[in-house]
């Protein structure tokens, strides 16, 4: 049976300091953005949050690649720029990609960017350590465990015990996307 990668985003463990933006930056070079990045769920601004006190609620949500099933990036590059390997990890070639943005703008989740040189810069699942054996920099450098990462295709892998038991769900679960990265809590 082949391998489906996946996230699993635990925001009751997520406290907002962004150490997997940092880890992503470092380990995959990027200059400028980064590969996953952090919003404050609750007031106007970063790290406000709504309502008066004492009454007050917030919550952070770590924002990545979801490496969909039937991801809408790869049918909208015109250059074949983005392909999808047999374990579901969605990867941009750089060669082939002229910045034309089709692939941001068909993205529903908002996580493709353009980078310094105008190439379109998304999580790769930190693909090159997977196939070391290893996992994504930013669930081994997660302070909170927040982050887990597994292969859904295991039916005893730690991730799908995880997302059952914590009754985690996917962004736009309507979409047909098949996304790989879940959230559980608020």
């Amino acid at each position: 049976m082949t391998k489906q990668y996946a996230l699993m985003i635990d925001l009751k463990r997520c406290i907002g300091c962004r150490t997997c933006t940092f880890a992503c930056k470092m380990e995959n070079g990027i200059q400028g953005g980064s590969w996953i990045n952090v919003e404050t769920i609750g007031g106007p601004h970063a790290d406000s949050p709504q309502g008066k006190y004492p009454n007050v609620r917030m919550h952070y949500l770590p924002k990545v690649c979801c490496h969909c099933g039937q991801p809408t990036c790869i049918p909208a590059c015109p250059n074949e720029a983005l392909h999808k390997r047999k374990d579901g990890i969605v990867l941009v070639e750089e060669a082939k990609c002229d910045g034309c943005g089709t692939c941001i703008e068909a993205c529903p989740y908002g996580v493709l960017w353009l980078n310094s040189e105008g190439i379109v810069g998304k999580c790769s699942l930190c693909f090159h350590r997977i196939d070391d054996g290893l996992e994504p920099f930013c669930v081994k450098c997660c302070i909170t465990g927040a982050i887990e990462f597994g292969d859904m295709n295991d039916p005893d892998s730690k991730i799908r015990g995880s997302i059952r038991k914590k009754g985690a769900y996917v962004l736009l679960p309507g979409s047909g996307l098949r996304p790989s990265v879940y959230y559980s809590g608020p």
